[in-house]
């Protein structure tokens, strides 16, 4: 296939990486206005009692209506250091956590003032780690309707639905026997659960969309 347009997210679902694996060329959206209810800002992880959903703090809060390249983080509650914490009591018994650990950290630790700043850059870690070969750009210009030859993905993996319609890439998850499998969470869950690995998991798994 061709060309996929979509949002940026937030240490994205894993079926957001496999949307990202039926390209070679992938357009990332960056003139669109803000959508909330999201993961542009937000991921979910599997904690010992449940879902625990990390939300990134907005300038303005959420409720604005700016440009998405405009959108600005907000540090004033240390929402980093919190989830970090996180990521540390949900994923000190993976496999791979120790593996990324420091570089992740110091990467959350650069605090972009810019969501979409951060979102690419933790886009890029990801795909460094997984050893993805993917050409990456940003759009120059809003398209309501992309022309022929483009898929247009944007907002098809949200909060309300993240679940349905798509076989689930199975690994073991540290809490699994605990809560059970809980599909399509932050590919963080993906990375420090198998590793490099990862990444035949989610080619032997793409979907059409």
């Amino acid at each position: 296939m061709s060309l996929l347009l979509i949002e940026n997210q937030y240490f994205g679902s894993v079926n957001y990486y496999k949307i990202l694996f039926n390209f070679t060329h992938v357009e990332i959206e960056q003139y669109e206005y803000y959508q909330k209810m999201s993961f542009r800002n937000r991921c979910i992880v599997p904690g010992a009692n449940g879902l625990i959903h990390l939300s990134v703090p907005l300038q303005d809060g959420r409720n604005q209506r700016q440009v998405m390249k405009d959108v600005r983080v907000a540090y004033r509650d240390n929402w980093v250091l919190q989830h970090c914490r996180t990521l540390e009591a949900c994923y000190n018994r993976a496999p791979f956590f120790e593996y990324y650990r420091e570089e992740l950290f110091s990467l959350l630790e650069k605090r972009p003032a810019f969501l979409m700043d951060l979102d690419m850059l933790l886009l890029h870690w990801v795909l460094q780690k997984i050893k993805a070969d993917l050409r990456i750009e940003c759009s120059e210009k809003y398209r309501d309707v992309p022309e022929a030859g483009t898929t247009d993905a944007r907002n098809r993996v949200l909060p309300k639905n993240y679940t349905d319609g798509v076989d689930p890439v199975r690994y073991t998850q540290v809490f699994e026997d605990r809560i059970g499998f809980m599909p399509n969470m932050s590919i963080l869950d993906l990375l420090f659960c198998a590793g490099p690995g990862g990444i035949n998991l989610l080619k032997s798994n793409t979907h059409g969309i």
